[in-house]
């Protein structure tokens, strides 16, 4: 499972940086194409910042954050490699989008954003960040809901509800 984790980590990194490269590349001189008018647009847009632009310009912070959550994820996956597959994959969508950033911070000073959804007048991420999220949702779903712990209490609890109903 470790060789198809780090198979998709690859690939999220891979992913990300070809569509970072084509932004740059075609949307830089153009600045905005619509894709559907006032709907979504790709537009091109140098963040300095964290998500959503906070904290501008504290590139080394984020360099250093990155890092060590980076080098936390890859202990985990190997010391501990995950028995469930979607676990495992929304760490290497983590890791894989997380790394994707970070090559940007190293070489550009700044992170390549172009997905700009308008219609809620939301901020423009990349597919790193789309990543990232997904994978955060994913670990969730499976801390909350599919963990043999998570299981446990829900157990727990059910077990304390018939206790006081009798």
């Amino acid at each position: 499972m470790l060789i198809f984790l780090f198979s998709i980590v690859v690939l999220t990194i891979v992913s990300d940086q070809i569509t970072k490269w084509l932004a740059l590349e075609f949307l830089k001189e153009i600045e905005t194409f619509p894709i559907i008018e006032d709907v979504l647009h790709l537009t091109y847009h140098e963040n300095r910042g964290a998500a959503f632009g906070i904290l501008d310009d504290n590139r080394w912070v984020f360099l250093s954050i990155s890092t060590i959550t980076i080098i936390g994820i890859i202990f985990y996956l190997i010391k501990y490699p995950p028995k469930s597959m979607w676990f495992g994959l929304g760490l290497a969508f983590i890791l894989g989008g997380g790394i994707g950033n970070m090559i940007d911070r190293i070489w550009l000073g700044y992170v390549i954003d172009f997905v700009d959804f308008r219609l809620i007048n939301f901020a423009i991420f990349n597919v790193a960040d789309s990543f990232v999220c997904i994978g955060a949702v994913l670990v969730l779903i499976f801390v909350f809901f599919c963990s043999e712990e998570s299981k446990k209490k829900v157990k727990g609890a059910e077990n304390e509800e018939d206790r006081t109903d009798n």
